[in-house]
């Protein structure tokens, strides 16, 4: 934002930051004013319109995946990519097989079959690892396996030390071997410090690697394609990527590999076309949805990212099958980005705080003590949450509005905060930023929708847990948003008068510089996973609904897409935002 914190850099999904700050006068129509005719100076953020505009995504087709014959084809393909699976033999080629398959984004197709696989590894580990000792299978099995909740030590690397507890020398040659390390060394849970180091050490063979390559040509394309793989990871490991973004960029390295197998290559390719089809028509009616609500014609200071907001939810849920679950989704992005502009840039203090009142009566009664355009949002947000609510009732038996109620109403309260912070000049406490922080991310709002529907039963005890913000997945998500986004955004603000972000609070609260500052935020956001990791080993004992640990991993894998190379929501044209969108969403694959 520009000129007020408010929530934007709060907003989890949706933190715009608001550029070339003008003020400009309207008349604010409320009953809460002395008249109908005060003039109110309010600020514009100068939004750039929409980069994918309504009729365009109308237009928008997928040539390959509509053909008939290859609806056919990806059929008899996904079968014989099936009997290819369950028909491998050995341990570490099944374990191969399957890193390929989630790297290609099918193993989708093939949870029963690989569940299957790594249990009967995992039961027979002891077995297979005195046959060998390969620093590539024992990382691999501990990353699959991790990953799909089975409960294997840190230990396992032991092997490969020397009697003084550090790796052998000899490994550092193993680039396949370090490869796989670092990417397990990624699912270290707290307290796992035989992990950090071994992350220590791959990352300085790889980089190593990377220098000593990058003075040559590669002789051939296995060694074009391990080079390409480990520049990759570097940049970010494959448990911190999202999926659907890494499957599009894997299927065109994947050729590469001197052991590739053609019959996977062939079905990833038409896979990914017909689900981006499946996207696309999904996008289609969202952008329709939000044409119709027509907010844009009233709201013209609002962000219009209809198509953003869709992004994010095939980050979190890509499968064909969740059709349902992505709409839910891009309506509370939605939701969350047009009332954060809000409080951001638009009301002022004494209609905030109306708001914030009426949002908590939630009681369609006291509209009429709002503005104008504040009627509109709140009327939205109580439609679309209430309808929300209930279709779980319906479908599931119990009523979950007035959690939904108290999750947004906290949402504003943080929102309305940061808003006075802003006007005030105060600056906060590090801790006093981040305990206002983790709320005004918007994630405890997102994760308790994604309770509601991921649950078939809900209980008053588990929803308060996730509602106020006490679980542990929660928080450590909250953190990551929080944080990822003040990395990517802070420097900006702090250019344009805003207050103090998490990074500014931590400079004046230690007294050290800002890089000093940023690596430490950068170790909280590591810590933070650490906390996440433990809930794959907990899924299958918790009373989480199945699937929510996933899809809250896979919200803290967006955060870091969208702000890696800086406000990917607010100026998706300057953080790859925008080629992220045209690779999942718009470009097909040809084959």
């Amino acid at each position: 934002m520009t000129t007020q914190n408010i929530s934007i850099s709060s907003v989890s999904v949706c933190t715009a930051r608001h550029q070339n700050t003008q003020r400009f006068t309207c008349k604010a129509v409320s009953t809460a004013t002395a008249s109908a005719q005060a003039i109110t100076i309010r600020r514009s953020a100068n939004y750039r319109p929409s980069l994918w505009g309504h009729q365009y995504l109308l237009s928008v087709e997928n040539i390959y995946a509509k053909e008939v014959e290859a609806v056919e084809k990806a059929k008899l393909l996904k079968e014989e990519v099936r009997i290819t699976l369950v028909e491998t033999q050995g341990s570490i080629e099944q374990l191969e097989m399957i890193d390929a398959l989630q790297r290609l984004g099918i193993s989708y197709h093939y949870k029963h079959e690989i569940h299957n696989i790594l249990k009967k590894i995992h039961d027979n580990r002891r077995e297979i690892e005195g046959e060998s000792k390969d620093l590539h299978a024992t990382a691999l099995a501990f990353f699959l396996l991790r990953q799909h909740g089975f409960d294997v030590s840190q230990d396992d690397f032991d092997v490969f030390k020397s009697e003084t507890g550090v790796f052998s020398k000899n490994l550092c040659k193993n680039i396949k071997g370090l490869l796989s390390l670092y990417e397990a060394s990624y699912f270290s849970m707290d307290s796992e410090f035989k992990l950090k180091e071994a992350r220590t050490y791959a990352s300085e063979g790889l980089c190593k690697f990377v220098a000593e390559k990058s003075k040559t040509i590669c002789g051939n394309d296995n060694e074009a394609y391990t080079l390409e793989m480990v520049k990759r990871v570097l940049e970010k490991p494959y448990h911190w990527s999202m999926r659907r973004l890494e499957a599009r960029w894997y299927i065109d390295v994947y050729g590469k590999r001197h052991d590739m197998n053609p019959l996977l290559l062939r079905f990833a390719a038409l896979d990914f076309n017909t689900v981006q089809a499946n996207h696309q028509e999904e996008l289609k009616l969202m952008s329709s949805w939000w044409n119709n609500t027509g907010l844009m014609k009233q709201l013209d200071f609002v962000r219009d990212r209809i198509t953003e907001s869709y992004f994010w939810s095939t980050g979190i849920f890509y499968e064909p099958e969740h059709s349902y679950y992505r709409k839910i989704l891009t309506k509370i992005f939605m939701l969350i980005t047009t009332i954060d502009d809000i409080y951001d840039i638009y009301g002022t203090l004494e209609e905030l705080e109306n708001f914030t009142d009426v949002v908590e009566k939630w009681d369609v009664n006291h509209v009429e003590t709002l503005p104008e355009y504040m009627k509109m949002c709140f009327l939205f947000l109580y439609n679309e949450i209430n309808q929300m609510g209930y279709d779980v009732l319906r479908d599931k038996g119990f009523n979950v509005i007035p959690y939904l109620k108290q999750v947004w109403t906290d949402l504003f309260k943080t929102f309305l905060i940061e808003a006075k912070w802003y006007k005030t000049g105060h600056k906060p406490s590090f801790e006093e930023y981040m305990q206002n922080g983790l709320i005004s991310s918007s994630v405890p709002t997102i994760l308790l929708h994604l309770f509601t529907v991921l649950s078939v039963h809900g209980s008053d005890q588990t929803l308060n847990h996730v509602s106020k913000n006490n679980h542990f997945l929660v928080r450590s998500s909250a953190t990551i948003l929080r944080l990822a986004n003040d990395l990517a955004t802070s420097t900006d603000e702090m250019a344009r008068g805003d207050s103090p972000k998490s990074v500014q609070c931590y400079m004046y609260e230690t007294r050290t510089s800002e890089e000093e500052a940023r690596e430490q935020m950068q170790s909280i956001i590591s810590d933070s996973w650490d906390v996440i990791n433990s809930g794959f080993t907990k899924a299958h004992t918790s009373a989480l609904p199945p699937g929510f640990v996933a899809a809250a991993a896979n919200l803290n894998r967006v955060v870091q897409c969208i702000y890696q190379h800086g406000d990917g929501h607010g100026c998706p044209e300057k953080a790859k935002t925008v080629d992220y969108i045209h690779s999942v969403l718009f470009n097909p694959l040809p084959f």
